[in-house]
């Protein structure tokens, strides 16, 4: 209807720039609007990626020339992860139970969106459950890579990953508990942050695993740049915010220390020795580290203990404490069972065949086995949360023993091909480490897997030789192209810190 809107120029403009000539007047919101609409059904004809339109952001767009001060994301069509609930519409989480159950008001960080002038207008797909990192449901389907169609996006909040990553939305909100945003960040070759658990409002946003509190979920922004999603996180550390949930603490953006230029002093490390990282991911650490020694930053090695333990023991365990009770009874009625494969499966299996199996598995199986065997007491969970707690002390006194700012870490990538998210829950070692920690972690895509890489992966061999570690070579073979990314971690409620460090990246 307006065919001398150039809508190339539009969708090609940062969000920073956009939001500018927002402000200025030299762009209509309606252009703006409308260029993304029609982007973002393109992208999802491909990639099978929206699961509502947000019908009434049409009227916001046009009271939005009404209101009197614009906000900070004025005029800016935002997309909102399924399980973030926006007023009339559904959360399903993928479940068929979930559908025409309205949401009765919008959730504190979509309302805060809406008061700093963003145009939510559609929500996105995710995996039955959330706890997966793939994104397929029977209900909508599976959502694709917009690089490659044969692999998966990442998950749990796969569909922003695919709707960000092919350009049909310039920011989006999602929420990690093991990687639910880094997952999709890096698959699609975009950024995300995770932030600390608590930093940004969870009220009106549904968890996969309801009331467990030892692996910390978290909501964070999704965009194709660092500076997108500190603007994000501006606008979301507000006033309104800080009054519409006061659980959370009013601490608003410190501008000071996202806009420092001080050289930093950045441990890493090259692998968890759980998960061994592909030939790619190991180089992306490598030349990351030599790219900041040589702009003046100082690299300290750093080293990770204990894995396998963590992963079994916290987050396994802390999960499902109840022996998956509260996550099977989300499947009861169900048609489709959820994509965690083996979980699942031991989930429901009779107590005597868990013990069986435990005695002739493999012992990292055995761990698996065990933990969704029999319920935990609440004795037993309290002690749990203290050890997480004891870990966390530790891994911070490790921390200020070298004295660092931030931490480089591996990223799982490239994207894995579709359904073998399913079969490799160990890879989320890289990432869950962190909401155990609730450490805020982003990622940002720093190379692309090169022929050598691709040559390499066929000596890979993995830690334990086992089932896992040949899954994880098919997973990522064929992969020249497509996008390898970097953590970076940061302190509990660092935020700023963690964005200046990924935009350091970003830049070299």
């Amino acid at each position: 209807q307006n065919p001398s809107v150039n809508k190339t120029s539009i969708l090609s403009l940062p969000l920073p720039e956009l939001v500018q000539k927002l402000h200025d007047g030299s762009l209509p919101p309606e252009h703006v609007f409308y260029s993304y609409v029609s982007k973002a059904v393109q992208i999802a004809i491909e990639t099978n990626c929206i699961t509502e339109y947000l019908q009434e952001s049409e009227s916001q767009v046009k009271k939005a020339k009404l209101t009197g001060k614009p906000g900070l994301l004025y005029g800016v069509p935002v997309s909102i992860k399924d399980s973030i609930d926006c007023q009339g519409y559904d959360s399903t989480l993928g479940f068929i139970k979930n559908l025409n159950k309205p949401a009765a008001e919008d959730s504190v960080v979509v309302q805060v969106l809406r008061r700093q002038g963003a145009i939510p207008f559609v929500k996105t797909n995710v995996p039955q459950s959330l706890i997966s990192y793939d994104c397929k449901n029977l209900m909508f389907g599976q959502t694709f890579n917009p690089l490659l169609y044969t692999r998966s996006p990442g998950g749990s909040s796969g569909g922003e990953g695919a709707l960000v990553g092919g350009g049909g939305s310039i920011l989006g909100l999602g929420t990690d508990v093991g990687g639910s945003l880094r997952f999709p960040a890096a698959f699609c070759g975009i950024c995300a942050l995770k932030p600390t658990g608590n930093r940004l409002s969870k009220k009106g946003v549904i968890s996969g695993v309801l009331g467990q509190k030892a692996v910390v979920a978290a909501v964070g922004p999704m965009a194709k740049d660092v500076e997108s999603l500190a603007l994000c996180m501006r606008a979301l550390l507000s006033e309104d915010m800080f009054s519409l949930d006061s659980t959370v603490p009013p601490l608003p953006f410190n501008e000071e220390v996202y806009s420092s230029t001080q050289p930093l002093r950045i441990g890493y490390y090259e692998t968890d020795f759980f998960t061994m990282p592909s030939p790619a991911m190991r180089r992306a650490v490598r030349e990351t580290k030599q790219l900041l020694e040589d702009a003046g930053h100082t690299l300290v090695p750093f080293e990770l203990m204990n894995v396998d333990y963590l992963m079994f023991n916290f987050c396994l365990r802390g999960m499902f404490a109840d022996g998956g009770a509260s996550f099977l009874k989300k499947f009861k009625g169900e048609l489709e069972k959820s994509s965690m494969g083996l979980l699942f499966w031991l989930a429901k299996s009779p107590n005597w065949l868990k013990t069986v199996l435990s005695w002739i598995a493999k012992p990292f199986v055995r761990c698996c086995i065990g933990f969704v065997s029999f319920f935990s007491t609440v004795d037993e969970v309290w002690s749990l949360h203290h050890e997480i707690e004891e870990f966390c002390h530790q891994f911070i006194t490790q921390w200020k023993k070298l004295n660092l700012d931030v931490m480089l870490c591996p990223m799982l990538s490239p994207a894995l091909r579709i359904g073998y998210p399913g079969k490799l829950s160990v890879a989320v070692s890289y990432t869950m480490i962190y909401n155990a920690l609730d450490f805020p972690a982003g990622v940002v895509p720093v190379t692309m897997v090169t022929e050598e890489d691709e040559e390499e992966l066929k000596s890979y061999k993995g830690y334990f030789q086992d089932w896992w570690d040949r899954a994880l070579v098919k997973a990522v073979r064929d992969s020249v192209g497509l996008p390898v990314a970097v953590q970076c971690v940061a302190l509990p409620w660092q935020e700023e810190l963690c964005l200046r460090f990924m935009k350091e990246v970003e830049t070299l």
